[in-house]
């Protein structure tokens, strides 16, 4: 059987809560105040001194290491031409270690159709604190000084290529850059990695998604795991399909429902869809322990079984879930 890398299907929720949140609700105008005023310090401490480089970061290609200092003319300024895409990363993130050198490969095959931009976040927290990061790796793409997507975890390279053309596909037309840049990597002839084969299961249970059709998506990613009980993907796949379904529906005020009514099994569970789509997993994750907690039997095993599902929705090591998990197995036990 041939191992084919899909998508991961959690990315999905993940990235659409990101770009939600992305969307005004990230402002780097402080970050752009400190790089200016750090600009002018250091002109001001040396009198009559040609104005400083563009960055004071190390540059290898289209990968720059920023600082605090240098983010107004490595990320802010360059993203009015082409995306500069933000890896924050730390030399403790072993997932970091994963993507971070298949975000730098793509980024020297690029010809300069979009920059990366590394930072590490112990040592530049302002940045980390400005995005929002509340785990790492994270990577955001910043268009014209303001982020426009992003993901977090070590996706695989398929993956990553397929969110870079995406983007990249999206703006073409307005920063003609891209294009020059990917002239630019065409006359170099640099070959770019194999495409893996497709698997048409996934194909089909991907199409019925996109066509919203979530019953078939389902149905098809079930007959995937009848035949291979043990492909993950398929059941995280199938996890996934199963949420955004739920989700359609999904009320915010069922969540006062819920807190008005903690014994109704079937409000809390409706709540915790609400708050997983509203990116409030964590509280989620809380209602649905504490339901545990005070419920029997079968109404107790309804709500595991729903917890364990929302916690396939993120990667297994996001500490909310690894959390979350010791949490219910304080709760059964």
């Amino acid at each position: 059987m041939v191992v084919v890398s899909r998508p991961d299907p959690r990315r999905a929720a993940q990235s659409a809560a990101l770009s939600s949140a992305m969307a005004g609700a990230v402002d780097l105008s402080a970050l752009k105040a400190r790089s200016e005023a750090a600009a002018r310090q250091q002109t001001a401490a040396r009198p009559g001194a040609p104005a400083p480089a563009p960055s004071a970061g190390s540059t290898v290609g289209n990968v720059v290491d920023v600082t605090e200092a240098t983010f107004q003319t490595d990320v802010l300024e360059r993203s009015t031409q082409v995306p500069v895409i933000v890896d924050l990363w730390a030399t403790w993130c072993e997932p970091c270690k994963q993507l971070s050198p298949v975000l730098e490969r793509l980024a020297a095959a690029s010809g300069g159709a979009w920059i990366l931009a590394k930072v590490d976040v112990d040592a530049n927290p302002r940045i980390a604190q400005a995005f929002g990061v509340q785990s790492i790796p994270m990577v955001v793409a910043v268009v014209a000084g303001q982020p426009v997507d992003a993901f977090q975890g070590a996706l695989p390279e398929p993956q990553v290529k397929q969110w870079i053309t995406a983007l990249l596909d999206a703006l073409r037309e307005r920063m003609p850059a891209i294009a020059e840049g990917e002239r630019r990597a065409a006359e170099a002839g640099g070959e770019e990695p194999a495409e893996e084969p497709e698997d048409e299961r996934f194909t089909a249970a991907e199409d019925a998604l996109e066509q919203g059709d979530y019953a078939a998506a389902d149905a098809a990613y079930q007959a995937i795991l009848d035949a291979e009980p043990g492909n993950e993907m398929a059941r995280a796949a199938q996890a996934q399909v199963r949420f955004l379904a739920r989700a359609e529906s999904a009320d915010p005020s069922s969540i006062a429902k819920a807190d008005s009514a903690p014994d109704d099994v079937d409000a809390q569970l409706a709540a915790a869809d609400a708050e997983v789509a509203m990116d409030r997993a964590e509280a989620a994750f809380q209602r649905l322990v504490n339901t545990v907690a005070r419920t029997f039997d079968e109404d107790r095993e309804r709500v595991r079984v729903h917890l364990v599902g929302l916690f396939e929705l993120f990667p297994t090591d996001d500490p909310r879930v690894a959390k979350s998990r010791r949490a219910l197995g304080r709760a059964l036990f």
